[in-house]
């Protein structure tokens, strides 16, 4: 197996999470409206992961995503796990370099995904699902249907799920993104909602898009 889309997979997550959790960092420094900054700075992270590494692996960036894939028989189980842990140390990497540019765990911290004042854990993992199979469905959709727009239309997507859901769930939809600054900073708490619901999403997601595309796509064989 080439090592090169696995390559793509870390950079590209490392991007991602880099690239956001500094914009967090920059709006609590500069006391910038977090609801403009944050989005724009995980949507625009991914457009540019997309297109610096995108065609080297499928730009998934997130587990949730390879999923889908896995589910959609886009790639087999041996490959996706390969993405998945691609992912999970990209987005270590980018957190442990957060923490060294940033002043240590304290600032990683604060990069972290947690649930709003006064949101349950339930329905924080609520909001993550549905926010998730949201992200998949136009994601799988949009590379099915106008593949040359997924590049702006997946980050814009990203962009609406920060601002809808930063307040209340912190917005993760992605397992490695979430689970990167948890592991640096040492602070676990809650982190079973943002390993799990994205999953759960992403498989809704998937199956909402299966729903929807089934007169259009092939079966398997075909």
């Amino acid at each position: 197996m080439s090592t090169r889309k696995y390559l793509a997979e870390v950079l590209g997550t490392f991007v991602l999470v880099f690239g956001g959790s500094m914009s967090i960092l920059a709006a609590l420094a500069m006391g910038a409206p977090i609801l403009v900054v944050v989005p724009f700075g995980f949507g625009l992270a991914l457009l540019t992961s997309i297109f610096a590494f995108g065609s080297a692996s499928g730009a998934h960036y997130n587990p949730a995503v390879t999923l889908a894939a896995l589910l959609d028989r886009q790639i087999g189980p041996l490959e996706a796990g390969a993405y998945v842990l691609a992912q999970v140390i990209g987005a270590i990497g980018a957190s442990a370099l957060v923490g060294v540019v940033a002043g240590g765990s304290d600032q990683v911290t604060l990069t972290r995904n947690a649930l709003g004042q006064g949101v349950t854990p339930l329905s924080g993992f609520v909001i993550e699902v549905v926010l998730t199979a949201i992200f998949l469905a136009v994601i799988l959709t949009t590379a099915r249907r106008v593949p040359a727009h997924a590049p702006f239309v997946i980050p814009l997507t990203l962009v609406m799920i920060h601002m809808a859901g930063i307040p209340f769930s912190g917005a993760s939809v992605n397992p490695a993104r979430s689970l990167g600054p948890a592991l640096v900073s040492g602070n676990l708490s809650d982190i079973w909602i943002y390993l799990t619901a994205p999953l759960v999403g992403g498989a809704i997601g998937w199956a909402l898009y299966r729903v929807f595309e089934a007169g259009e796509i092939p079966s398997a064989g075909d």
